[in-house]
């Protein structure tokens, strides 16, 4: 074999710590570091040194005071330090900075422990590892740049792991995980393809390889154990014996075929683009890469040029990929419309491999199958595939519901199945005689309650059924599916046969009393098998191991759908005792409130038989059925809400379980035992520290202190903390001071942390030099000692709170820094903001603004602020002294402590000064360090990338300290300071990298450049990611894309950008999905270590918490090698370690807390228990993966478009089908903002919704849903999916009851009800006579209102436990009744709906698409007209229909418990204008008037995208889809790509679940007109009336007078035909309502049908529309549509003036409800008060307007204020008139009228 002679790359060096200074030479920096005065300082504070001026230079760069500063400050406040040399604040010489100019050039070792010169021997050294890597490169023609970022992987993989065991372990581990272990998903794979059997890709039958291209046997290799070496294992095609031959295999392969296998992997998957999405198709590759390899062709041929690999293998998978879901047209690639079930995506892709038929369907283009090939010939004709002939759909995520019965099947048979038991059981009147019963023939109530286990089967049956339409009919599926319908259909019959014998033929008391017992028990039997045995695991047999063949068939799907992890005894018991207390709980209440109860009213109905109506064979129908089909409604009703019961006790007992366990870990406030701040310093040292491995010279309190000062300092620099509050937190010395400055009288510059020469007096006096602990720790725990040791309630209260609640909590033991694992934070960044900018906080964002966001900024941190401003003075005035005459201050003859007092007085001497610029805008002069001050400030308490960034490199900051404390003999007193940062940076940068994956950066504007650059200033060692595209040269050819990577020490090239490190060509676009999966993707290359934290660019850490990082990456259970061989059999691995989640948004406001609200409800309380029971996958950030298990099995986010809309999820959900462990850590967390405006939290609840929607349609939620044991799949259920479908059933239960209300008034308006007597049977005569007794029906109304409501209350009760547990019963008292008075509850209802409606209008229209929710603070006020716009489809109309129905159920049957849904319609209505900042300030509500007004009439003559008629389109897209051909038109922008739904996705939810609700509407006022009492109030007796041709004039006459008249008469047409409705009804208003939302219901059902019948696709302009008011048909670029639009148009119109009309009214509605509160005084105040929960005091002030603008404002509100008031009082005139004044009125109708 050849052997490549280059040498190894020239990778970036550690850089010399003189390199740090200099990193960027942007315009705007400029850097003031006070010199390093090597003079003597005054003893009087000289534990205070400069070393505390880096602290935290990572936040604020160099533009902070400096240590001096603060030593003088401190001594300011006459607060008497004892003196020394050093002092151990110099723990806060921390920071991801090196020192200036000037220091000595070091050489540092980037892979130590992988070199010559290391302590273990190496089995390969890294020019043969790069050897073998430029062999592979050349013999398969990778990237050069590729194989250099691959060499630079593998060596920090290996040099991390050599750190903690022997460098052989090291690669034999590696080797292990990649390649052949236990748990690798190649050898996985290997034998689940049955690639074991034969060298032929799974062909058993080809034996030509076999003898003929057989590979000499490897040289046995010493010091890796080979047991099995010598047993005998005979060759046959058990999988056992396979196993042991692998194994052998493997323990026998030398270090460079290990290597070498490693590196080829490595080297694919480098350069497989999106391919990595489908790890079994990488894994293919390889194998056919590796046979060709080992080869003698391969051996003797030459190398293939560069990018061949590229080219021939990974570009051909991809353009089929792209194809698939993209077309080319007109030279830009557009989303072909087609479905998920209709295009092959990734795992389909990936699923071809699983099998070994599969593998045999891959051909050629000449037609020959690849597999005929010899097997090491096959890796050259992949080129030669035909992929198009080769996939196939192996899942179809068809959009149907069916996916429920599916995938969730056991969660209706556990409901439906003990309903049907509880009612059969209750109700036996409904199906057995009164004599029957009379008798005690108990036969039929035994069989009937038998029939469960028939309903359980109908459910198996219908999910089967349902299976087979997803499932593609392979002989394996068919066969299963197959076995399993008949089998059901057999227990189906054995369950239905009893009952037909019982019921029907024979009815002899003592054999049909046997049999329907025996019937009993079986249906029992049944329903509790389907129950619990997950439906994959039906009627099929037991496998044993040696029946190979049937184990080898299913070992695919069981190694990639169903290798669930293991739980322990212990969690599994707590599993099962959790499901165990919710369903009994559940099944108790259920029976008494919902069964026990639903009794009497099923009496009432089924015997109720309304008598003396209209003669007639409409009237006689609808009197005769309608309590039939109320009881329908209400047996659907008390059903819906017996699936809410279970959720509410699922809530319930989680939180009883969680609030245990917070207990058991010690996190709750209520264990005083643990006493978090009185043992908080032996916990930092026992806990932090790796006490064992240290050599201990200084006294545990020593190095704690080191540990503690640094994280006071860090808040200090952050601005939480004030000189005051410093100088009672930090531990101080006790010591003689004049020892030491015998010892060192010359002690500046500095050391790291504290003097060398104070550590040595430590060590020899035996501890007579001692700390002075603070009181901090003693008196914070005793409420006798009042002091303020920090800000109460604030920011530095919290982190140190939890910081001390989170060391009393169980954690594994770190190992040393220099033996952890290297590990990378890895980021995604699309379009967040960086850092602001000085005008984006001093300005307002747009005229609906009130405040500057600094002005926001400050009143929300208003103690940070103080702090901020104080420092800055200080910074300014220590900044002044150096801009000056430098001669007059004789800096050589002058120490800090002398600077530091100079400042101090100059301070003094300008006390008169005025400070307003300061505390306005955090400067006084214009100059660039001080301007950037502000806007870091600002930036760190934004959502913004810098926070992320700077938070999370504090990791640099703790390694550093950890590090120098535990390594006190390293670094001796004759080491210079930058020698020693020098070697303690460059541990910290092994250990931890820092990835950005910045998709735009090469679109990125120039403030956006500038920001990354000083990203770079602070940060060198930050790297970023980025999609490099460069045209084409060839004209029409697309572009090519490249994954490039940078850092801070990249060279600048002349056009300002950076020259990449390196620089991975792509096959294409790698962003083909919704972009945030893809972006991750091709970044995922240039990550390091062995551990990946994901984080959002919206996120922050903290020191203290970054302390624990050794701790977190414990849990992997990783630190140990296991003492076995790694290709043996090992336990499960730890793929995920989640960690809790502190919303830094929360003190925003009343949204701002409910989002943070809901993450610790969902984010800690709920993740605590679910994670222990096997519940927990990947919900996002801030999670911990292990890299290998996930890049090796497809990534850390799964990518097809809308598919996988959520995207984390799926990372989650696959690891934990394929044998990953997933954890929850509660002693770490990192900071996170969220949505903070409506508008956004729109959005994310929106894209959740969906992604739901796309969720239950995956393949994921197929293998977990009928592959899981039962109660893990209960906790998987309820935590996910049962979110979303309880959601559902809260606003279909409010639907259902309204109508239920409907069909009870009018019945309750019709007839005569009885007189109640409580103590009365129900079967007891009743009076007076003739009476209908509804009273048992109007109790179960009211327990059903009681139901609905408790659902609501008790969504709040996680947080009010979480809250208690943790911050105390009063912080949880108040924070429920901020929620309470700040009308949270109409939030929550609103949010309820917002999550059923994205839903459901998912599942039947798909279109999910990734939304950018806006992370700004919400002080902008949104307009009336973007609102309604925004929410009238999801909230506003649904409402409006429940508003009506509630007017006319209050007016029939009033009961006080109708409160709680009056609240429901006002906030289905309302939340989105209350909840509108400002938005009773009179003023803006006149100015939003006239806006309204012009959006609804604008939009006709030329295109605008704020209108009416553009909204109304966009909604009508989701029906008709738009053509797909774009016209050139200046409209053409404002319309989306949305495909056309297919009619089977719309059919029920648009028309028959309309057209359901028309007819139950019309059925309950045809019973009115026919029922007894109307006849006699009628003056025609004998009219035989049903009143459905009045409900068809009021429906149809206003889409008839549309269809005849000119715009504008339509909102006149519906006000005429409500006045009809009323006349025709003698003036009756409750008749008349009723008539009315009949109409309104038959009204919305036609204008439905018309739509989804009678229209074609959409234009992508407006130019149709304008074309019809225009009269103007050509020149509008319709091109030949213009002959067939115009008939088009004439049918939209008819639609669209009819919905005109319905917004017209309903915004006109709405606005007159919310004038009313601008009338009230004050009222701005009191809203925002309750909006942001700020005080009056700090009320966000009135903008500033030029006296032009308050004119112009002024004029606007008395013009529009006396429309509106004309426009309001006519609405209300024709509305109230009519039935106010009408009964008064006398005069009769014509005879034809009264009959209509």
């Amino acid at each position: 074999m050849e052997k490549a002679s280059e040498a190894p790359p020239a990778l970036p060096e550690i850089p010399s710590s003189a390199d740090y200074d200099s990193i960027s030479d942007a315009s705007y920096v400029r850097s003031t570091r006070l010199p390093n005065t090597p003079h003597s300082i005054d003893t009087v504070d000289a534990e205070l040194t400069d070393s505390m001026m880096r602290i935290e230079d990572g936040r604020y760069v160099t533009y902070q005071p400096s240590a001096g500063a603060l030593k003088a400050l401190l001594k300011s406040k006459k607060y008497r330090y004892p003196s020394s040399n050093h002092s151990l604040i110099e723990s806060s010489n921390l920071s991801s900075q090196s020192p200036g100019p000037g220091a000595r050039t070091r050489h540092v070792d980037r892979y130590p422990t992988w070199s010559n010169d290391s302590v273990m021997p190496i089995p390969i050294s890294r020019e043969e590892i790069w050897t073998i890597i430029q062999d592979l490169t050349h013999k398969f023609g990778f990237q050069q740049s590729s194989a250099q970022n691959i060499y630079d992987h593998m060596l920090i993989m290996l040099d991390s792991r050599a750190s903690r065991m022997t460098p052989t372990q090291a690669l034999t581990t590696l080797h292990a995980e990649y390649i052949g272990g236990y748990n690798a998903n190649y050898r996985k794979w290997y034998f689940a393809a049955q690639l074991d059997l034969d060298d032929d890709v799974g062909d058993r039958h080809n034996n030509r390889a076999n003898g003929k291209n057989k590979k000499k046997k490897p040289k046995k290799e010493s010091g890796i154990s080979t047991s099995d070496e010598k047993i005998e294992i005979p060759i046959d095609s058990s999988l056992e014996h396979a196993e042991l031959r692998w194994k052998q295999k493997m323990n026998t392969l030398s270090h460079q075929e290990r290597v070498q296998q490693l590196a080829l992997y490595l080297l694919i998957w480098g350069e497989a683009a999106v391919i990595r999405f489908t790890p079994e198709c990488l894994c293919y590759i390889y194998k056919l890469a590796q046979d060709y390899f080992v080869s003698d062709a391969c051996q003797r041929g030459e190398g293939v040029p560069e990018f061949t690999f590229l080219n021939n293998v990974i570009s051909p998978l991809y353009d089929y990929i792209r194809d698939e879901s993209y077309e080319l047209i007109k030279g830009t690639y557009v989303k072909r419309e087609k479905d998920h079930d209709s295009t092959i995506g990734y795992d389909d892709i990936n699923q071809l491999f699983w099998y070994p038929e599969s593998i045999e369907r891959i051909v050629l283009k000449d037609k020959t199958k690849l597999h005929d090939i010899p097997f090491n010939e096959r890796y050259l004709h992949l080129q030669d595939v035909n992929w198009k002939k080769s996939f196939r759909k192996t899942y179809k995520e068809t959009r149907t519901w069916g996916h429920v019965f599916v995938n969730f099947n056991r969660i209706w048979i556990m409901h439906i199945c003990m309903f049907w038991l509880y009612i059969t059981y209750n109700a036996n009147f409904m199906y057995m005689t009164a004599k029957e019963i009379k008798a005690g023939n108990t036969a039929k109530q035994w069989s009937m309650a038998g029939l469960c286990g028939a309903i359980a089967t109908l459910l198996m049956i219908i999910g089967t059924i349902a299976e087979w339409c997803y499932v593609p009919l392979t002989r394996r599926n068919n066969g299963v599916l197959t076995r399993r319908f008949f089998m059901l259909l057999l227990l189906f019959f054995a369950n239905v046969g009893p009952a037909v014998f019982v019921m029907f033929i024979n009815f002899n008391q003592t054999i049909s009393t046997l049999v329907a017992i025996v019937q009993f028990f079986l249906g029992i039997i049944t329903t509790i098998v389907f129950a619990i045995i997950p439906p994959s695991r039906l009627f099929v047999k037991n496998k044993k191991k040696d029946e190979n063949d049937d184990t080898r068939k299913s070992l695919a799907s069981q190694t990639f759908t169903a290798s669930f992890p293991t739980l322990s005894y212990k969690d599994r018991c707590t599993s099962v005792a959790l499901w165990v207390g919710v369903f009994l709980c559940k099944y108790i209440e259920s029976y008494f409130v919902l069964s026990l109860s639903f009794k009497d009213p099923l009496y009432v109905m089924t015997t109720m038989k309304i008598t003396g109506c209209v003669k007639g064979t409409i009237s006689t129908m609808i009197c005769q059925y309608l309590p039939k089909v109320t009881l329908v409604m209400m047996f659907i009703l008390n059903l819906v809400l017996f699936f809410l019961d279970t959720y509410l006790w699922y809530i319930i007992w989680n939180t009883i379980f969680s609030v245990a366990g917070s207990f058991y870990l010690g996190i709750s406030i209520w264990t005083p035992w643990r006493n978090i701040f009185t043992r908080l310093p032996k916990r930092l040292y026992a806990k932090l520290l790796t006490t064992i491995d240290m050599d201990i010279k200084l006294k545990p309190k020593v190095l704690c202190s080191q540990i503690w000062n640094a994280i006071i300092l860090s808040m200090y620099r952050e601005h939480l903390l004030n000189v005051d509050h410093v100088q009672k937190l930090l531990y101080q010395q006790a010591s003689n001071v004049q020892h030491l400055i015998e010892i060192d009288p010359n002690p500046w510059p500095p050391n790291w942390l504290i003097s060398e020469q104070w550590l040595q007096v430590q060590r020899e006096s035996d501890g007579k030099h001692t700390l002075r602990t603070p009181t901090f720790f003693i008196f914070q725990e005793d409420t006798n000692f009042k002091t303020e040791f920090y800000p109460e309630d604030g920011e530095a209260d919290r982190r140190i709170t939890f910081f001390a609640q989170s060391m009393s909590t169980p954690m594994p033991e770190p190992v040393s820094v220099e033996n952890m694992p290297t590990f990378t934070v890895f980021t995604p960044h699309y379009s967040e903001k960086i850092l602001l900018s000085l005008r984006e906080i001093i300005r307002e964002e747009d005229h609906n603004t009130r405040i500057t966001l600094l002005e926001y900024l400050k009143q929300l941190h208003s103690a940070e602020w103080e702090n901020f401003v104080k420092d800055t003075k200080v910074f300014a005035e220590e900044s002044s002294l150096f801009a000056g005459d430098h001669s007059n201050l004789s800096f050589t003859n002058m120490n800090a402590m002398d600077i530091s007092e100079k400042i101090i007085d100059a301070q003094m001497e300008k006390g008169k000064i005025d400070d307003v610029p300061f505390y306005g805008i955090g400067f006084k002069t214009a100059s660039p360090e001080y301007i950037l001050r502000t806007r870091i400030w600002a930036s760190l308490r934004a959502q913004t990338l810098y926070r992320t960034v700077s938070g999370f490199m504090n990791y640099h900051t703790a390694l550093k300290l950890l590090y120098r404390i535990e390594n006190q003999d390293a670094f001796s007193e004759k080491m210079s300071e930058h020698d020693m940062e020098a070697d303690l940076d460059a541990m910290a940068r092994r250990k931890f990298k820092f990835l950005v994956s910045m998709q735009r950066y090469v679109k990125f504007s120039r403030e956006e450049l500038e920001s990354v650059e000083f990203l770079f200033e602070a940060y060198p060692d930050l790297q970023i990611a980025y999609i490099d595209e460069v045209p084409s040269a060839e004209e029409g050819a697309q572009p090519e894309y490249w994954s490039a990577l940078i850092d801070g020490r990249c060279e600048r090239l002349e056009n300002g950008r950076r020259k990449p490190i390196y620089r991975v060509k792509l096959p294409g676009n790698p962003i083909l999905g919704d972009g945030k999966s893809d972006n991750q993707n091709h970044a995922i290359i240039f990550y390091r270590g062995e551990y990946l934290q994901l984080i959002d660019a919206n996120q922050d850490n903290y020191l203290e918490e970054c302390l624990k990082v050794r701790n977190v990456l414990g849990e992997f259970e990783e630190y140990v090698p296991a003492p076995s061989s790694p290709y043996s059999a090992q336990h499960e691995p730890v793929a995920i370690v989640g960690a809790r989640e502190h919303i830094f948004s929360q003190n925003i406001g009343l949204l701002g807390d409910v989002a943070a609200g809901k993450e610790q409800t969902f984010g800690t309380l709920s993740q605590r228990n679910i994670s222990k029971i096997g519940g927990k996958l990947h919900y996002g950030h801030p999670d911990f993966l292990n890299a290998i298990f996930m890049t090796t099995r497809g990534g850390v986010s799964k990518a097809q478009k809308g598919l996988h809309l959520n995207e984390d999820i799926y990372a989650g959900m696959s690891a934990f089908t394929r044998g990953g462990r997933i954890k929850h850590t509660e002693y770490y967390q990192c900071g996170k903002g969220r949505d903070l405006g409506f508008g956004s939290v729109l959005n994310f609840t929106t894209k959740i919704g969906s992604g739901m929607g796309e969720q239950m349609l995956s393949r994921e939620y197929y293998y977990i849903g009928t592959q899981l044991p039962i109660d893990r799949f209960l906790t998987f259920f309820y935590s996910l999916p049962g979110f979303h479908i309880n959601n559902i059933f809260i606003m279909w239960s409010v639907q259902i009851f309204m109508i239920v209300l409907i069909l009870l008034g009018s019945m309750m308006s019709s007839v005569t009800l009885c007189d109640y007597n409580p103590f009365a049977l129900i079967t007891d005569p009743t009076t007076p006579a003739g009476c209908y007794n509804l009273t048992p029906v109007l109790e179960w109304v009211q327990r059903c209102v009681l139901s609905i409501l408790s659902v609501f209350i008790i969504a709040f009760l996680p947080l009010f436990f979480q809250e208690l547990t943790e911050k105390g019963l009063l912080s949880s008292v108040s924070r429920l009744l901020k929620h309470v008075f700040s009308l949270s509850p109409l939030f929550e209802v609103f949010m309820t709906q917002i999550y059923t409606n994205s839903l459901l209008q998912n599942i039947s229209f798909g279109g999910a698409k990734y939304i950018a929710t806006g992370r700004g603070f919400a002080t902008s006020r949104i307009s009336f007209s973007l609102l309604y716009s925004r929410f009238a489809g999801p909230s506003v109309y649904l409402g409006g229909r429940i508003f009506i129905f509630l007017l006319y159920a209050s007016v029939a049957i009033w009961q006080g418990e109708y409160a709680y849904f009056w609240i429901t319609a006002a906030a289905l209505l309302l939340s989105p204008f209350f909840f509108n900042p400002h938005q009773f300030s009179f003023t803006d509500f006149m100015v939003d008037y006239r806006e309204f007004l012009r959006w609804l009439s604008r939009g006709n003559s030329k295109p605008h995208s704020n209108s009416w008629i553009a909204y109304t389109r966009s909604a009508r897209t989701r029906l008709t889809g738009f053509k797909r051909r774009t016209l050139e038109d200046q409209s053409a922008n404002l319309a989306g790509d949305s495909p056309r739904a297919k009619f089977s996705n719309i059919f029920w939810s648009e028309i028959m679940m309309p057209f359901i609700q028309a007819l139950l509407c019309m059925a309950a006022y045809a019973f009115v007109k026919s029922s007894p009492a109307e006849q006699s109030n009628t003056k025609v007796p004998h009219s035989n009336t049903s009143g459905l041709m009045r409900v068809g004039i009021v429906a149809f006459g206003p889409i008839a007078l549309n269809a005849g008249a000119v715009a504008g008469c339509c909102v006149i047409g519906f006000i005429i035909f409500y006045e009809v409705m009323v006349v025709l009804e003698n003036f009756n208003f409750q008749h008349a309502l009723l008539g009315l939302i009949a109409a309104m219901s038959l009204q919305r059902w036609f204008l439905r049908l018309l739509t989804v019948v009678c229209l074609t696709r959409e234009m992508q302009h407006d130019g149709a529309n304008r074309a019809w008011w225009t009269g103007a048909w050509y020149n509008k670029g319709l091109g030949w549509h213009a002959v067939t639009q115009p008939g088009r148009e004439f049918v939209c119109k008819i639609v669209e003036m009819s919905l005109f009309a319905t917004d017209f009214l309903l915004g006109h509605l709405i606005l007159i409800t919310l004038s009313l509160f601008t009338l009230i005084p004050y009222v701005d105040w009191w809203h925002s008060t309750l909006l942001f929960w700020l005080r009056p005091s700090n009320q966000l002030s009135a903008p500033l307007y030029s006296v032009k603008q308050r004119r112009e404002r002024k004029s606007i509100s008395i013009r529009y204020g006396i429309l509106f008031l004309v426009v309001a009082l006519g609405m209300l005139l024709l509305i109230a008139a009519p039935v106010l004044v009408g009964p008064m009125l006398k005069f009769g109708l014509p005879r034809f009228v009264v009959t209509l």
